[in-house]
């Protein structure tokens, strides 16, 4: 992983031909709660503001359109083919994108959510998915995966980046969350630990994602997920927000284009 200023990258998509960023709330224009980078057009930010940071992100990839395709993500295991920006007012319910395109930026919008970008550099296919823990309980990466494939890309030479997101030591569940994990298989019980016998038990969001493209037929997965929660500096969080009893939250983005 090399961090370049308010931008994460990875090493495993540093292939010719594909940009991508990992990007920080650092680096915007947007103020207050949403300083500064906020690139979630659903917040409650000027949406002015937002278009100008979703346009910086797209200029820094190099991308001729000043635009970044996110969806209205919902927790879903659907993954779009696309080739073009959506319509206005337009914005698909899913949560993962796929293209072939060149010039396109695809992205993921979270803010303790798990981002993951994906690339095939010999096939030129890339994605970017949204996996919070209830989409990658259902399955939204390997529907990223098995989409990514009907464009012709190979399972075997997918690459996997997995971005910032809410880490174990801050993310505390109820018993009915971990009974969920539980019950698809018992093997999950991995991912939940209790700092004390009768305490809560944390998840392990990023662990779990991992095993779940590594299951998936991966062979390259890359783990740089710094907490969202605990890096306030460089990240949004909902439960942060939530704790805090702040009014709303800004959402940092994950994107990646064909060059």
């Amino acid at each position: 992983m090399t961090v370049d200023g308010e931008i994460i990258r990875a090493d495993c998509l540093g292939a010719e031909g594909i940009s991508h960023g990992f990007f920080t709330r650092q680096g915007g224009v947007s103020g207050g709660i949403y300083s500064a980078l906020n690139c979630g057009l659903g917040s409650k930010d000027d949406p002015s503001l937002v278009r100008e940071n979703r346009a910086r992100v797209a200029r820094t990839l190099g991308a001729e359109r000043p635009e970044v395709l996110t969806l209205y993500q919902v927790h879903s295991t659907t993954a779009l083919v696309v080739d073009k920006p959506f319509p206005p007012g337009q914005v698909p319910r899913a949560d993962a994108l796929v293209t072939r395109t060149p010039g396109l930026v695809i992205g993921a919008l979270a803010a303790d959510c798990t981002p993951v970008l994906f690339a095939d550099p010999q096939a030129r296919v890339i994605a970017a998915a949204h996996a919070g823990w209830r989409g990658a309980l259902a399955g939204v990466l390997e529907s990223t995966i098995e989409t990514m494939v009907s464009l012709g890309a190979e399972r075997r030479r997918i690459r996997a980046a997995i971005g910032p997101c809410i880490n174990q030591s801050a993310y505390e569940v109820g018993p009915e969350f971990e009974a969920e994990f539980l019950n698809a298989s018992p093997e999950n019980t991995r991912f939940f630990v209790r700092p004390e016998p009768h305490a809560r038990s944390r998840f392990d969001l990023p662990g779990y994602v991992e095993h779940r493209l590594l299951q998936a037929g991966l062979d390259v997965v890359e783990r740089r997920s710094l907490c969202t929660y605990e890096n306030e500096s460089l990240f949004f969080s909902y439960r942060r927000a939530t704790h805090r009893k702040e009014p709303d939250y800004g959402r940092q983005i994950s994107a990646i284009v064909l060059t």
